[in-house]
């Protein structure tokens, strides 16, 4: 312990309006919400409200979690450092970064924590930093490492610091290869296969600890400065988001998602997880739990289209190359997504000794739907490159060959039945998203061809996508429902269809998608207008029970509004959908408004790429309505 003062990053003044009452230690499972995320571009964290780390993979996103209390009890894992006794409590990002600052306010006096997993070194670890501002608090230390999952209790032992090149002693936990080091100016002391540490801390006083995992058959690692790496994480993740050039009414909103995305990047090797968690419920107490640390060519080229119109461009070669790896091969061994690695290998098991979120269970990890047939992914993935050729960003002949392979393969199986972009467990249907999607696929590659520059059977590749346009305005629309239906013969339809403009598939002010619109609208909305993906009622998705309105589905219903001129509308529905995010601006993948919580994986990429893409779309909108007004103004003064 030191009584260093602050420094100039810990003076900065919380935002007031994130002050709430904290939940007591025994209030039960934590809101999704009340979580906070870190992160170091290879995995995250989630810190609750209360300063309890209840979620953390080392050293890459899909590593078994050390830390799973998120799933279970603090017995399967976690990380506390509180105020117990604090009666309020104020958090925020500094500046536009991954450094969360925590400020306890009890009856004795005021307390901040910090907390980041520093991006600039390499290391897989996680700091956090006490500083007492003001009068005399109780400080409540706990750290119980359970490696796999929650599953096993480690070996622990004292490390005195004098046979490692840090010099400073530590508390290390092994269990098989993995190995998790605590150190810092005060340690906890065992007790009943836990260690914990309660003490009282006065005005100047500073308290700083580290977490690093290692190798369990290494040396333990260096101690590094905890103050200096914490600067260097502020500084980089601002200059990171610094790039993004827009500054309009959803600014905060949208770089906040911009950093998510980023947050979800592996900086080794350019994979793009859909969220940083597993088994988070979509239906609370039920079955519909996912692992989703993995990365699905959709997510992923959706997330770049949203990086790339913010004006990103370094993540596209990083992605196209991680592409490239990952599906190297025949294309009839194409998986939907893949490891963060590029591995192929994603078993779907269950973890029977967790108790789930809020009792839902079961707890799996890997995924089953790695084997699904999925139609629409390469119009996501086609769609992506295009828009990086449009950006004027090259594509090197391996790329061009690549994609030339994977449309001629999507050629000989478009028109047959899959599971379609929600992943469905029941029958395979001839889903209309999908058709689109395969339309979509096969005009970016006859753009690709015709504006620039590269060849291939445009004449063959035309036609077919004249066929599948065909079939789809006649085979997907029902003129007495007034409404694309989500799969040829069905009578119900699907907010994937939103996305039909968005491709270009149909012109946004044309009768059918409008109507469609205000189909999914009546369909599918709540009473606030958050939207489901179908009706579970009317699809069989193969699962029971039911799921609250999916935030991206929300967000491309703005997209189509803005699209179809109805911007007031779509400004009203996007000012409902950001105030949806926490207080730190993350979103799940799912809110349910008739309880006021968040739903599934949490942060979720789709969410939050979703986010971005809609801004942009009012902006263009509010933008060709200026243009238009300026137009007609001059030709009057003619």
């Amino acid at each position: 312990m030191n009584t260093a003062p602050p420094d100039a990053l810990a003076r900065a003044t919380p935002n007031p309006e994130h002050t709430t009452t904290i939940p007591s230690v025994d209030d039960g499972t934590t809101p999704i919400a009340e979580y906070a995320v870190l992160g170091d571009g290879q995995s995250c964290a989630l810190v609750s409200r209360r300063g309890s780390v209840d979620w953390l993979c080392l050293p890459h996103f899909d590593s078994p979690a050390s830390f799973a209390a998120l799933l279970g009890t603090p017995e399967h894992g976690r990380w506390l450092l509180t105020v117990p006794d604090a009666h309020t409590v104020e958090r925020r990002y500094v500046g536009d970064s991954f450094v969360l600052e925590t400020t306890y306010t009890s009856a004795s006096g005021v307390a901040r924590i910090i907390d980041a997993m520093p991006v600039c070194d390499g290391r897989a670890d996680l700091v956090r930093r006490v500083e007492v501002l003001s009068g005399t608090v109780t400080i409540e230390h706990e750290w119980i490492v359970r490696f796999g999952y929650g599953a096993l209790v480690p070996w622990v032992h004292r490390v005195d610091g004098t046979g490692d090149t840090g010099g400073s002693p530590g508390i290390r936990a092994i269990a098989g290869p993995d190995s998790m080091l605590l150190r810092g100016d005060r340690l906890p002391v065992a007790s009943d296969h836990r260690h914990r540490d309660v003490f009282s801390a006065s005005a100047g006083e500073v308290i700083s600890l580290s977490c690093t995992w290692s190798a369990s058959w290494t040396p333990p690692p260096a101690h590094l400065s905890i103050a200096d790496r914490i600067t260097e994480t502020v500084r980089w993740w601002e200059d990171w988001s610094g790039h993004c050039g827009y500054n309009g009414r959803y600014r905060d909103a949208l770089v906040r998602s911009l950093l998510v995305l980023r947050l979800l990047t592996s900086s080794t090797t350019g994979g793009i997880v859909a969220a940083a968690t597993t088994s988070l419920p979509e239906d609370f107490g039920g079955g519909r739990n996912w692992d989703y640390r993995f990365c699905w060519l959709r997510d992923a080229a959706m997330t770049l289209e949203a990086l790339i119109e913010s004006g990103y461009r370094t993540e596209s070669a990083s992605w196209q190359n991680w592409l490239l790896r990952a599906v190297a091969g025949s294309p009839e061994d194409l998986q939907i997504m893949y490891s963060v690695d590029g591995s192929r290998d994603l078993p779907e098991r269950e973890l029977d000794h967790l108790p789930g979120y809020a009792g839902s269970r079961p707890v799996r990890i890997g995924n089953g739907a790695v084997h699904q047939v999925q139609n629409d992914v390469l119009g996501e993935v086609m769609s992506a490159l295009e828009m990086t050729r449009e950006a004027g960003m090259p594509h090197d002949h391996d790329s061009w060959a690549l994609q030339r392979v994977l449309v001629d393969d999507l050629i000989t199986h478009w028109d047959t039945p899959d599971r379609g972009i929600w992943e469905v467990r029941g029958p395979e249907r001839d889903f209309v998203h999908s058709r689109v999607m395969s339309w979509a696929a096969l005009d970016r590659a006859v753009r690709a061809v015709e504006i620039h520059g590269h060849d291939g059977p445009v004449e063959r590749w035309r036609a077919v996508k004249d066929t599948i346009r065909d079939q789809v305005l006649d085979r997907g629309w029902d003129p007495d429902l007034g409404t694309f239906v989500q799969y040829y013969g069905a009578t119900h339809t699907d907010a994937a269809l939103l996305q039909m403009a968005q491709v270009g598939f149909i012109d946004p002010t044309d009768e059918r998608f409008v109507s469609t619109v205000r189909t999914i609208q009546q369909a599918l909305s709540d009473d606030s207008g958050f939207v489901r993906r179908y009706s579970t009622t009317d699809s069989d998705d193969g699962l029971e029970g039911h799921e609250a309105p999916f935030l991206v589905c929300t967000f491309w219903l703005v997209d189509a509004l803005a699209r179809m001129g109805e911007i007031e509308e779509a400004t009203t529905l996007m000012d409902t959908a950001v105030a949806s995010a926490n207080d730190v601006g993350l979103m799940a993948e799912q809110y349910d408004t008739h309880h006021e919580r968040m739903a599934g994986n949490f942060p979720q990429a789709f969410s939050h790429l979703g986010l971005v893409r809609a801004v942009h779309s009012i902006d263009r909108a509010v933008r060709s309505r200026a243009a238009s007004a300026a137009s007609a103004a001059a030709q009057e003064n003619r």
